[in-house]
């Protein structure tokens, strides 16, 4: 007996790419449970193409290459929960992706064999002002409402009431594009990598999601000659590791930027990470909205580091209402680690 697509994806021990790095099949079978155990919902899918985080091109190199096989993993993904309850596609992309790509997306759209899907379709602006931010769902969820910008409280999850209080599938670009290759039999475990900063040859690279990060900078040329580091997983929020640390897989987005060990600027680096926050907050609890200005206020005293630099820290750590918060801390405290405390 043939496997249905959501059994597929569970054997390939697939996880999203967005960043959290969640089991799909487990997403998809709980839209799937919660559309069981109301017979009157309906569901919302939506493609998350926003990439707010810094130095991740990865999704952009999909869209351009590869946006056939991400409307056929949308597709998938209708063809497992039910074409007949399905509510609305919402294809979520920041500015510069919807200038790029709307009408191409349209065009596939109208000339795709799966022809009744197109008038699911919707777009949604990511709104300028936010960036890391709409990696969090729920807050994708409230930016197409049309509500206050941020995060909501969990439980409920999406798959049980998400938008408009239906079942809502959300995934990331690169992970409906992984649901294409499953289903027609050719993924092969890889993820893309986004390599930049100090590099012979930065860009988007499809390699095994299991490499360590040593073996992905050597096998594409991208060994520094030179005494380095890089920040792995994202180019903001990505923890920084010295180059004898680099026998690790990369988490989070797959992104891996290399420093310069004696020539990058520690001040110019540390203020773009805590503007970066301070700026992207949504506002909603105070450790992180009091949190990142307070951290931002010791560093411009020259107090980086301090004693109550370390306590703001923690309580982000601890007390912050989503990940957005909680993710501040790991840059600042690495980066400290393993590099300012052996250089």
């Amino acid at each position: 007996m043939a496997l249905d697509i959501i059994s597929k994806i569970k054997k390939a021990d697939l996880c999203g790419r967005g960043g959290a790095g969640f089991p799909v099949a487990i997403k998809w079978q709980g839209v799937k449970n919660a559309l069981a155990k109301n017979k009157k919902a309906s569901y919302y899918v939506i493609i998350n193409a926003a990439e707010g985080e810094p130095g991740v091109k990865k999704d952009a190199y999909i869209l351009e290459h590869h946006l056939n096989l991400v409307l056929e993993g949308v597709k998938e993904s209708v063809l497992a929960l039910g074409v007949k309850r399905l509510a609305g596609i919402y294809f979520f992309t920041n500015h510069d992706y919807h200038k790029l790509y709307s009408k191409r997306i349209t065009k596939l759209l109208n000339e795709h064999r799966f022809l009744s899907l197109k008038i699911f379709w919707h777009f949604s602006l990511k709104p300028k002002s936010l960036s890391y931010l709409c990696g969090e769902e729920s807050v994708i969820l409230n930016v197409i409402e049309g509500k206050r910008h941020e995060p909501r409280l969990k439980p409920p999850l999406p798959v049980d009431c998400g938008l408009f209080n239906q079942p809502t599938l959300i995934n990331n670009v690169e992970t409906f594009y992984e649901v294409a290759l499953v289903a027609n039999g050719t993924y092969d475990s890889k993820r893309f990598y986004t390599i930049g900063g100090e590099v012979a040859r930065p860009g988007v690279y499809d390699l095994p999601d299991n490499w360590p990060i040593e073996d992905v900078l050597r096998l594409t040329g991208n060994w520094p000659s030179y005494k380095f580091f890089v920040q792995a997983g994202g180019d903001v929020s990505g923890e920084v590791l010295n180059s004898k640390q680099l026998g690790i897989p990369v988490s989070g987005s797959g992104s891996i930027t290399v420093y310069s060990w004696f020539d990058h600027n520690k001040e110019e680096m540390i203020s773009r990470w805590l503007n970066f926050y301070k700026e992207g907050s949504c506002g909603q609890c105070t450790p992180c909205r009091e949190g990142t200005y307070r951290l931002w206020e010791l560093f411009l005293a020259k107090k980086t580091y301090s004693p109550e630099f370390w306590d703001i820290l923690e309580l982000l750590k601890e007390g912050s209402f989503c990940a957005y918060g909680k993710s501040i801390p790991l840059p600042l405290s690495s980066y400290y680690k393993n590099i300012l405390k052996i250089t």
